[in-house]
């Protein structure tokens, strides 16, 4: 096409656009597209993290693959997908309970871990004890699960936040991960 074609084409397209749409209308659409534009992003990355019809949140992660459910106080325990942290079971306190001392915080962080015994999907919430200093438990003790960690504009997912808000003491002592229940 020549510049001539497309130049009467644009003109034509303006001319038609400015005798059918008012000002205020125009500049309304205007303003729906750009409010609306920045969430476009984000639904594909929604649609990524939906489970799939079969209850499953697809492919096995590195973490569901290498995950063992004897031994607690190891980071590979199953559910340990999401936990960010000292184990609280290494320094005195259990899987879901903290230690003397400390006291368990009001607030927690959420994942969804695949137990390797009957292969079903688990939701856990991960509490923060809070209210005496962290002590040193060895390398096995000190865990970092992102599986399928999410960024921190989804704060009740994410881990790398000290959740002793409320707490009396803001200080963190070890994290425990406390089973809900069956996800579906």
């Amino acid at each position: 096409m020549s510049r001539v074609g497309i130049t009467d084409i644009s003109e034509r397209f303006a001319r038609r656009l400015a005798s059918h749409t008012s000002r205020r209308s125009l500049l309304a659409r205007l303003g729906t597209v750009l409010v609306a534009a920045p969430l476009l992003p984000l639904l594909p990355v929604a649609r990524a993290q939906a489970p799939s019809g079969n209850g499953k949140s697809g492919p096995p992660t590195d973490f569901t693959r290498n995950a063992q459910s004897k031994d607690p106080n190891i980071c590979t325990y199953w559910r340990y997908c999401a936990i960010d942290g000292t184990l609280c079971g290494c320094i005195g306190g259990g899987v879901h309970t903290c230690p003397a001392g400390s006291q368990p915080s009001p607030t927690s962080w959420v994942g969804t871990c695949v137990n390797p015994d009957d292969g079903k999907s688990y939701l856990v919430a991960y509490q923060d004890c809070c209210g005496k200093e962290t002590i040193d438990a060895g390398k096995d003790c000190m865990c970092s699960g992102t599986d399928r960690e999410l960024p921190i504009y989804r704060a009740q997912s994410n881990n790398d936040i000290i959740w002793c808000f409320g707490a009396s003491s803001f200080s963190y002592h070890c994290s425990t991960a406390v089973l809900v229940g069956l996800a579906t």
